[in-house]
């Protein structure tokens, strides 16, 4: 945040504290929410990234709260675009199509 003058250089910092808070605040509530649906929260994210839903986390956060049913269903959509990439990546499965994924072995 820019601040023109000395004085108004405390209130740039507790504005920016704020909005901190707020963004941990929120991600706490959307790893809660994933955990709820037994999907870690990084899982959670990457799965929904892979699918193309960009939904930010103000908004997940409010689905979190005031549409669970909605969070549930998303959860259930990263869970199994984890679980798929998972099975195809490692040869026990066929990928839908339009779904790229790469199991990296280590020698």
């Amino acid at each position: 945040m820019v601040f023109f003058t000395l004085s108004l250089w405390p209130h740039s910092r507790v504005t920016d504290r704020f909005w901190c808070k707020q963004r941990n605040l929120k991600h706490a509530l959307i790893e809660a929410a994933s955990l709820e649906h037994n999907v870690k929260y990084h899982n959670f994210i990457s799965g929904l990234y892979k699918c193309q839903v960009e939904l930010n986390w103000k908004s997940l956060a409010k689905l979190a709260i005031y549409e669970p049913k909605t969070f549930k269903s998303l959860a259930a959509l990263a869970k199994r675009r984890g679980d798929e990439g998972l099975l195809v990546a490692q040869g026990e499965g066929k990928e839908p199509e339009g779904i790229f994924s790469c199991l990296l072995k280590h020698l």
